[in-house]
């Protein structure tokens, strides 16, 4: 599992290496442009199967933690549905990523929540 440090706040965000691959092109794609925004996402079970979310700015530091060595190949529609996400109103809302017909994968390999540590 890979990790979102954000800030000096101690919060640290596992996603699986794919996910955090791709979460951190739409992240660094917003904070080049100095947009500001919200970023959701759904917690793990273990840890109350609620809902979190972080202000991230430019101004912020974040810090990407890989857990394994290879970059993960890109899937451009997840890109393109994640980035819609973050242009609206409501900032970058997490989803899992699509399958081959644009459902969310249900073959074991979906990220699924998150854990905030």
């Amino acid at each position: 599992m890979g990790k979102l440090l954000y800030g000096s706040s101690g919060i640290e965000i596992e996603f699986d290496d794919r996910t955090l691959t791709h979460l951190q092109i739409v992240i660094a794609a917003k904070l080049r442009r100095k947009e500001s925004f919200f970023f959701s996402w759904k917690d793990d079970p273990a840890i109350g199967d609620g809902r979190s979310s972080i202000w991230l700015d430019a101004s912020i530091p974040l810090y990407f933690k890989f857990a394994g060595g290879r970059v993960p190949s890109i899937n451009r529609e997840w890109l393109d549905i994640l980035t819609a996400s973050s242009n609206g109103s409501g900032g970058l809302q997490f989803t899992d990523e699509p399958g081959p017909n644009g459902a969310p994968q249900t073959n074991g390999s979906t990220p699924g929540p998150a854990t905030v540590r």
